[in-house]
């Protein structure tokens, strides 16, 4: 059964598991209509989506999905924006407005439930942000609003500035987090909070609880089980080539040899386990998953379930020689 938590400013139920909208495509509506309805049928009623998806063409998709099938009121949507491109970083007021303005239309809506700025650009100070960022929220464009690949630096900077004006601040946060710890970024300024380097993050998120909508539980698929220490040099595919490059060293077989390990005892999935160990975490996490069927999700609804005792995720970190 679906679990639930709440977003300050989100007056609906905010579902544990969101699911993402990079697969949804106009040429492929029926399918994606039919991913849609069942993530909902299963309680999903929470997805992210992006300016940048696809072109627009993911957010138009599942404007038209939510509009046809009569759920804007039911579903909560997360929209981001602000991302760099190839000529400019783009954490700017202007292309905050004009990003979200593009969103609005592609969805056929009149609101974003939470809005996240897609990246963070630190030379950028962060009055105007914020400032922007409120006057979309006056005026209903906006419910709530937070940083994706924010620093808890720049997070607290920004809300710094908000309480000292009396205007709201970030009330969520979405890096990455997964039992695999990077290697090195897959990109410039990708803000994890995974493995030891992320444990001073951890403790402000454990401290206030903020939401985390945190991506890539499964390590860009390095939990599929397709990655093994012999065949990382076999990949083609970009995304798989970034995975082997951001995942495959040894500490990081060694988690997933006891993510095995563990799956095998319970009876579960690579894929499953490595969820339940995100939402296992003492921290406020709504975990962001890709599913392309609804078994898929289905099966990250039944990982949702599953909490791992602390014993359990220390030995999965590598910091217990042996399983409780």
């Amino acid at each position: 059964m679906m679990e639930y938590g709440s977003v300050p400013g989100v007056a609906k139920p905010v579902a544990r598991l969101v699911q993402g909208t990079m697969m949804l495509s106009s040429k492929r509506l029926e399918e994606s209509f039919a991913l849609l309805d069942a993530v909902f049928a299963e309680g999903g009623n929470t997805f992210d989506t992006a300016h940048g998806y696809g072109g627009g063409d993911c957010e138009r998709v599942l404007g038209r999905w939510y509009n046809e099938r009569g759920l804007r009121d039911q579903v909560v949507v997360i929209g981001k924006g602000a991302h760099h491109n190839q000529d400019r970083q783009r954490v700017t007021p202007f292309d905050i407005t004009a990003d979200l303005h593009d969103s609005l239309a592609r969805q056929q809506t009149d609101y974003i439930d939470l809005y996240l700025l897609h990246r963070d650009d630190p030379s950028q100070p962060v009055g105007p942000i914020v400032e922007i960022l409120n006057e979309h929220k006056r005026a209903g464009k906006i419910n709530a609003f937070g940083g994706s690949n924010w620093s808890v630096e720049r997070l607290q900077a920004a809300n710094a500035y908000a309480e000292a004006h009396g205007l709201e601040g970030f009330v969520a946060s979405s890096p990455n987090f997964s039992l695999a710890v990077q290697a090195k970024p897959p990109w410039v300024n990708c803000i994890s909070i995974s493995g030891p380097q992320g444990e001073a993050e951890r403790a402000f998120y454990q401290q206030t609880q903020m939401p985390l909508f945190t991506w890539s539980s499964l390590a860009g698929g390095f939990f599929s089980g397709r990655f093994t220490r012999d065949n990382l040099d076999s990949f083609e595919s970009y995304a798989d080539k970034l995975c082997a490059e951001t995942y495959g060293f040894e500490e990081n077989f060694q988690r997933l040899d006891r993510v095995r390990a563990l799956a095998d005892e319970k009876g579960m999935s690579l894929a499953q386990i490595a969820t339940a160990y995100v939402l296992s975490t003492p921290l406020n996490i709504f975990a962001l998953v890709g599913c392309a069927t609804g078994d898929e999700f289905r099966d990250n609804v039944a990982a949702s379930t599953l909490r791992l005792t602390p014993a359990e995720i220390a030995w999965l970190e590598l910091r217990q020689a042996e399983p409780a």
